[in-house]
């Protein structure tokens, strides 16, 4: 093994154990807000029980309401010249939705559209056929 490799291997270590530390300390500071939210919980309200008030969970921005994604796609494919590949629906997608456009947004986004598209594909809205590499699918409305 090369000395570069080592130097590389060990510099990513140390990236991650870096960020592994901040995130033990952002889960320190959590604990502690949690514990001071729930003092004060107890001190105003002695009938609350604090151990019963669950998690939130809140999505991230990019996600999409229930239909909405399926929805933004069809309207995609209904104007679109040419059958488009999934990748290509993605970018379109995150500019209709105003997402950031850099590369891991749209890998995360393509994914979610293949799903979506193989979903609309078996409910008989979409049809695909093989793309010029052979290995991508072009999909457009179902004829």
């Amino acid at each position: 093994m090369t000395s570069y490799m080592v130097e590389v291997l060990a510099k990513k270590r140390a990236e991650i154990a870096g960020e592994i530390v901040a995130a033990q300390g952002l889960l320190r500071k959590l604990a502690d807000d949690l514990s001071h939210v729930d003092a004060t919980l107890r001190i105003i309200a002695p009938d609350v029980v604090v151990e019963d008030i669950g998690p939130v969970f809140r999505p991230p921005s990019d996600w999409s309401k229930r239909g909405e994604m399926s929805r933004v796609m069809l309207d995609i494919l209904r104007t679109a010249r040419a059958p488009m590949t999934s990748r290509e629906i993605a970018s379109q997608m995150i500019i209709t939705r105003g997402l950031a456009a850099d590369t891991a947004t749209l890998n995360l986004m393509a994914k979610r559209c293949s799903t979506a598209l193989r979903g609309l594909a078996n409910q008989g809205l979409l049809q695909w056929e093989e793309g010029a590499a052979g290995f991508e699918k072009l999909w457009s409305i179902a004829t």
